[in-house]
């Protein structure tokens, strides 16, 4: 990757999507995911595996990605919540997946039904697993900042955890604030102190807008050396086993923040705020980011 360059990873389709009340189709899910190719977004979370009892809105994610053309399939990536759920995210042919580690026990315990020593070691084999079969494997470590159960997380809990992970072998690991807690302090000291540590090119950041941070906490992990983002299109989403967890950064926010500080993200602004347009049509709610309005009348 460029210096020079920010990579956005699109997570609208799964993170975002989850949480709406209405569920859309595979065929509605393909159409949001290919507009959001046609922008030239590199990276996008199209789906998860988990149980469709559990998170409906996921349902037919293996159809999705069998109907997505296979050009597309090496920009895509899916959630897994375990080994199965990796197994079918290869059948299906994702080459990218993605695990979930809860910075606390409680968290585990609600989102999967898992301690968190059993997460951790269903995060290592799965790692494992994708080093040995050629699958890039992005490693999660969620309620980061504060989890809404047990409160304020230690930094040196993060700082394990993250070191844990790398040790595994993770290509990515992904600092979430899932409940949108992080303050750009927080943020920086924290990235600074896994930068030195793991080295920023395996670094990645995932905020929520819930305290009007998320653009802030954006630009001081950027000041750490960090080059990749989670974003979700127009602002969808947020975790349905977290409260208070409503609102990722908008990618409209963040592809706007990263050049006007004069990196490149690749991202077309144009066919990005089509892409929030239909998905509000999709939704049936008016989507956007902070900046929507005046990037909708002044973007080129």
């Amino acid at each position: 990757m460029n210096a020079d360059s920010i990579v956005i990873n699109e997570v609208g389709p799964r993170d975002g999507l989850q949480s709406q009340d209405r569920h859309l189709s595979v065929e509605e899910r393909q159409r949001l995911i290919e507009a959001l190719v046609d922008c030239g977004i590199a990276h996008i979370e199209a789906g998860s595996f988990v149980s469709p009892k559990a998170v409906p809105q996921m349902a037919g994610t293996g159809q999705l990605f069998a109907q997505l053309p296979e050009a597309v399939r090496p920009l895509l990536s899916a959630l897994v919540p375990n080994m199965k759920g990796y197994e079918l995210a290869c059948k299906a042919g994702a080459q990218t997946v993605a695990v979930v580690v809860s910075a606390t026990e409680t968290m585990n315990q609600k989102n999967i039904g898992k301690s968190l020593d059993d997460t951790l070691a269903m995060a290592r084999d799965i790692i494992s697993r994708g080093h040995n079969e050629g699958v890039r494997v992005q490693a999660y470590l969620s309620v980061a900042f504060e989890c809404p159960f047990e409160g304020l997380v230690a930094p040196a809990t993060i700082e394990r955890q993250a070191e844990s992970l790398a040790a595994w072998g993770a290509d990515e690991i992904v600092i979430a604030d899932t409940i949108g807690a992080a303050d750009p302090g927080a943020v920086r000291r924290l990235m600074d102190s896994l930068a030195a540590n793991i080295g920023p090119e395996r670094l990645a950041c995932h905020f929520h807008d819930t305290r009007a941070l998320g653009l802030a906490n954006v630009y001081a992990a950027i000041e750490s050396g960090v080059r990749r983002f989670d974003s979700s299109i127009g602002g969808l989403g947020g975790c349905p086993f977290a409260p208070g967890a409503k609102g990722n950064v908008a990618t409209e926010d963040v592809v706007m923040l990263c050049e006007r500080l004069g990196f490149i993200t690749g991202i077309k602004m144009p066919a990005l705020l089509q892409a929030v347009s239909l998905a509000s049509e999709l939704t049936g709610h008016p989507q956007g980011g902070r900046a929507h309005y005046w990037l909708t009348n002044n973007a080129a």
